[in-house]
């Protein structure tokens, strides 16, 4: 990284990774006054959701959208998106989920201002972006209480948007 910054001093670094938002409630503890103990809904159906997530390691802020699968297609399609939003060097930091590699691949040989650094095997705790999806959980989708799911999948991927995310990643 200390090469990337030196030959790109504007450059961006990105930790990218995604996962997937179930409609049915996860449960964690919460404080509640004595009396008032919240209700959680438990939906049969599972359904879900996909997000791709890019944390900017420089300053905090996320890319993130949605999306209905994981695939090497679509994860060339989120890349496209980031191409588009950074101008300048980007450092790309990856696990090394199948949907990586494929399109994927042809993508970032074709372009120069792209590098990618993959994460070891089996370590999700050294990538920030893991940490981005527990705060966010965290704060919208442990014991929610939404009937729909599609407000459920707005107020995520706005969560996601609208907030820094400061790591010392670096």
């Amino acid at each position: 990284m200390t090469d990337f910054l030196q030959d790109h001093p504007d450059g961006v670094i990105l930790a990218m990774d995604q996962m997937s938002l179930y409609f049915q409630s996860t449960l964690t503890r919460v404080w509640a006054p004595v009396g008032q103990t919240p209700i959680v809904v438990v939906h049969p159906q599972r359904d879900h959701m996909h997000f791709y997530g890019a944390l900017n390691l420089r300053d905090g802020r996320e890319i993130a959208c949605s999306a209905p699968e994981t695939t090497s297609v679509m994860t060339t399609n989120f890349l496209i998106l980031l191409l588009m939003l950074y101008p300048q060097p980007i450092l790309l930091l990856l696990d090394r989920a199948p949907w990586h590699f494929g399109d994927v691949t042809d993508l970032i040989e074709q372009t120069d201002r792209l590098q990618v650094v993959y994460f070891p095997p089996a370590c999700p705790d050294l990538n920030p972006q893991e940490h981005v999806w527990e705060r966010t959980r965290d704060a919208i989708s442990h014991n929610h209480t939404y009937r729909q799911f599609q407000p459920l999948i707005d107020a995520f991927e706005t969560y996601l948007n609208d907030t820094l995310f400061a790591t010392n990643f670096m």
